[in-house]
């Protein structure tokens, strides 16, 4: 059974917490909190994933040029 936690936390707090984490944690954190509330990016995420998969990828330069 899940039970909820009650946090009183300001968002100028969350803010600072953020802040003073490392850049790699900080940016895997945004991007966990991103798929989390967004369904459309994680089916961009899981697209992508299978393009990969199947070769349906360019290169850098096919797609801007040098």
């Amino acid at each position: 059974m899940l039970h909820a936690v009650k946090i009183n936390l300001n968002p100028e707090e969350i803010i600072k917490a953020i802040k003073k984490m490392r850049k790699r944690d900080r940016d895997a954190f945004l991007e966990d909190l991103l798929a989390s509330t967004s369904p459309e990016y994680l089916h961009s995420v899981k697209e992508a994933r299978a393009d990969y998969k199947a070769g349906r990828i360019k290169t850098h330069e096919e797609v801007f040029g040098k």
